[in-house]
Protein backbone atom coordinates (compact mmCIF):
# COMPACT_ATOMS: atom_id res chain seq x y z
CA UNK A 1 0.00 0.00 0.00
CA UNK A 2 0.88 3.49 -0.78
CA UNK A 3 0.91 6.93 1.10
CA UNK A 4 -2.39 7.71 2.29
CA UNK A 5 -3.35 11.44 3.08
CA UNK A 6 -6.00 13.62 4.68
CA UNK A 7 -6.72 17.32 5.49
CA UNK A 8 -9.45 18.75 7.40
CA UNK A 9 -10.43 22.39 8.81
CA UNK A 10 -10.45 23.43 12.51
CA UNK A 11 -13.59 25.48 12.71
CA UNK A 12 -12.54 26.59 16.02
CA UNK A 13 -9.63 28.33 14.45
CA UNK A 14 -11.43 29.65 12.03
CA UNK A 15 -11.36 33.90 12.20
CA UNK A 16 -12.09 36.76 10.74
CA UNK A 17 -12.45 40.65 11.13
CA UNK A 18 -14.22 42.43 11.59
CA UNK A 19 -15.93 40.88 14.36
CA UNK A 20 -19.30 40.40 13.16
CA UNK A 21 -21.70 38.86 16.52
CA UNK A 22 -23.92 37.08 13.98
CA UNK A 23 -20.47 34.58 12.73
CA UNK A 24 -19.96 33.99 16.51
CA UNK A 25 -23.61 33.12 16.46
CA UNK A 26 -22.97 31.20 13.47
CA UNK A 27 -19.34 29.44 14.62
CA UNK A 28 -21.23 28.04 17.81
CA UNK A 29 -24.48 27.11 15.80
CA UNK A 30 -22.57 25.18 13.63
CA UNK A 31 -20.21 23.57 16.17
CA UNK A 32 -23.31 22.21 17.83
CA UNK A 33 -25.10 20.85 14.74
CA UNK A 34 -22.17 19.35 13.61
CA UNK A 35 -21.81 17.34 16.78
CA UNK A 36 -25.37 16.56 17.34
CA UNK A 37 -25.36 15.18 13.83
CA UNK A 38 -21.95 12.51 15.19
CA UNK A 39 -19.11 15.15 13.25
CA UNK A 40 -16.56 16.93 14.84
CA UNK A 41 -15.94 20.40 13.10
CA UNK A 42 -12.67 20.67 14.82
CA UNK A 43 -11.27 17.72 12.90
CA UNK A 44 -8.10 19.52 11.94
CA UNK A 45 -6.10 19.31 15.36
CA UNK A 46 -7.39 15.96 15.85
CA UNK A 47 -6.08 13.97 12.48
CA UNK A 48 -3.10 12.82 14.13
CA UNK A 49 -4.29 11.19 16.77
CA UNK A 50 -7.11 9.43 14.71
CA UNK A 51 -4.08 8.01 12.30
CA UNK A 52 -2.33 6.91 15.38
CA UNK A 53 -5.12 5.63 16.82
CA UNK A 54 -5.27 3.45 13.54
CA UNK A 55 -1.83 2.08 13.82
CA UNK A 56 -0.19 4.82 11.76
CA UNK A 57 3.27 5.60 12.62
CA UNK A 58 4.82 7.19 9.94
CA UNK A 59 3.24 10.64 9.92
CA UNK A 60 4.03 13.47 8.53
CA UNK A 61 1.56 16.41 9.92
CA UNK A 62 1.37 19.93 8.35
CA UNK A 63 -1.38 22.76 8.30
CA UNK A 64 -2.61 25.24 5.09
CA UNK A 65 -4.69 28.01 5.27
CA UNK A 66 -7.34 29.66 3.06
CA UNK A 67 -8.09 33.50 3.47
CA UNK A 68 -11.00 35.37 1.84
CA UNK A 69 -9.81 39.14 1.49
CA UNK A 70 -10.76 40.65 -2.10
CA UNK A 71 -13.84 42.03 -2.86
CA UNK A 72 -14.50 38.88 -4.95
CA UNK A 73 -13.65 36.34 -2.42
CA UNK A 74 -15.29 38.02 0.03
CA UNK A 75 -19.02 38.22 -1.73
CA UNK A 76 -18.52 34.69 -2.78
CA UNK A 77 -18.02 33.34 0.46
CA UNK A 78 -20.10 35.49 2.15
CA UNK A 79 -23.18 34.29 0.09
CA UNK A 80 -21.98 30.47 0.29
CA UNK A 81 -22.59 31.13 3.56
CA UNK A 82 -25.31 33.43 3.83
CA UNK A 83 -27.21 30.77 1.94
CA UNK A 84 -26.49 27.66 3.94
CA UNK A 85 -27.59 28.87 6.98
CA UNK A 86 -30.73 29.75 5.73
CA UNK A 87 -31.48 26.59 2.58
CA UNK A 88 -29.42 23.68 3.63
CA UNK A 89 -29.39 20.68 5.79
CA UNK A 90 -27.67 22.21 8.62
CA UNK A 91 -30.16 24.84 8.42
CA UNK A 92 -33.20 21.97 8.60
CA UNK A 93 -31.77 20.21 10.98
CA UNK A 94 -31.15 23.60 13.07
CA UNK A 95 -34.70 23.99 13.02
CA UNK A 96 -35.55 20.79 13.10
CA UNK A 97 -33.73 20.26 16.65
CA UNK A 98 -34.82 23.71 17.89
CA UNK A 99 -31.02 24.97 18.00
CA UNK A 100 -32.35 28.39 16.24
CA UNK A 101 -35.45 29.90 14.43
CA UNK A 102 -35.98 30.91 11.18
CA UNK A 103 -35.12 34.78 12.30
CA UNK A 104 -32.07 33.35 14.17
CA UNK A 105 -30.50 32.11 10.72
CA UNK A 106 -31.52 35.13 9.13
CA UNK A 107 -29.99 37.76 11.56
CA UNK A 108 -26.85 35.20 10.73
CA UNK A 109 -27.04 35.19 6.59
CA UNK A 110 -27.14 39.14 7.12
CA UNK A 111 -24.38 39.34 9.22
CA UNK A 112 -22.18 36.92 6.93
CA UNK A 113 -23.53 39.73 3.94
CA UNK A 114 -22.63 42.48 6.03
CA UNK A 115 -19.41 41.15 6.77
CA UNK A 116 -19.03 40.65 3.08
CA UNK A 117 -19.46 44.30 2.75
CA UNK A 118 -16.60 45.04 4.63
CA UNK A 119 -13.73 46.68 2.97
CA UNK A 120 -11.32 45.06 5.65
CA UNK A 121 -13.17 41.98 5.45
CA UNK A 122 -10.71 39.19 6.26
CA UNK A 123 -11.57 35.32 6.90
CA UNK A 124 -9.23 32.48 7.27
CA UNK A 125 -9.82 28.97 7.67
CA UNK A 126 -6.48 26.78 9.15
CA UNK A 127 -6.44 23.08 7.87
CA UNK A 128 -4.89 20.16 9.89
CA UNK A 129 -2.82 17.95 7.40
CA UNK A 130 -1.74 14.35 7.89
CA UNK A 131 0.33 12.43 5.36
CA UNK A 132 1.43 8.76 6.28
CA UNK A 133 3.10 5.86 4.83
CA UNK A 134 1.61 2.42 4.98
Amino acid sequence: MGPIGARDADYAMMGWHPEVPELGAWMALYQRVARRDGGEPNAGRRLLSWVRRAGLTDVTCTTSTWCYATPDERAWWSEVWSQRITSSGLAAQALGEGLATADDLQRIADGWRAWGRAEDGWFTIVHGEVRCRV
